[in-house]
């Protein structure tokens, strides 16, 4: 694991210096969310290095890159690449440095629209990204978000999931299919209170 470290401690050392930040600052709520999941700290951090190794690239070359790695493009990433920013990441890491964990390539593949087959890792990631207080505007509902993801990581995914889908309603945009099936997924295994 300390190799696959590297090569994507690498890939992030040559990232824009913003994105960079985030990385490192989402990297330390990723290991408090671990330690109150029971979560490897080592890994929740390795999911966080990587999450964003695509990130910075533009939108042509993200649907260029998934073309090419023939990874499914929906009608909405089409509108937005950088929704393939997760899955071309996951994608690149799986075939140029070795990434050969399932729960890590899922977490890195899925951070930004969530999945049902997400496991704890997968939903740390998942939540990490939206926590980083740089995110506060965009999500002011954040400090509800971060104790609920301290407490329950269903519950704080369903939070988030549909807050964001009635904004993106209300707004007249389009919500990914795996937001929309991974909301429907925690609605439905739910543990009613």
């Amino acid at each position: 694991m300390e190799e696959l470290r590297d090569r994507i401690g690498r890939r992030v050392k040559a990232l824009p210096n913003g994105l960079q930040s985030h990385i490192h600052r989402v990297e330390e709520i990723a290991k408090e969310l671990a330690l109150c999941h029971g979560v490897e700290q080592q890994r929740a951090s390795l999911g966080m290095l990587a999450h964003d190794v695509a990130r910075a690239m533009a939108g042509d070359e993200l649907l260029r890159r998934a073309g090419e790695m023939e990874l499914p493009i929906e009608t909405v990433e089409r509108k937005a690449p950088v929704l393939l920013h997760g899955p071309v990441g996951a994608a690149i890491l799986a075939r140029e440095d070795g990434l050969d964990d399932p729960a890590l390539h899922g977490a890195v593949y899925w951070h930004s629209t969530g999945h049902p087959t997400l496991d704890d890792l997968g939903k740390i990631v998942f939540l990490a990204d939206k926590l980083d207080p740089q995110k506060a505007r965009m999500y002011p509902y954040q400090s509800l978000l971060k104790q609920l993801a301290a407490e329950n990581l269903d519950r704080a995914m369903l939070e988030f999931l549909t807050r964001e889908t009635i904004s993106r309603v209300s707004q007249g945009l389009l919500v990914h299919p795996a937001c929309v099936e991974t909301r429907n997924h925690l609605l439905a295994t739910a543990d009613p209170q």
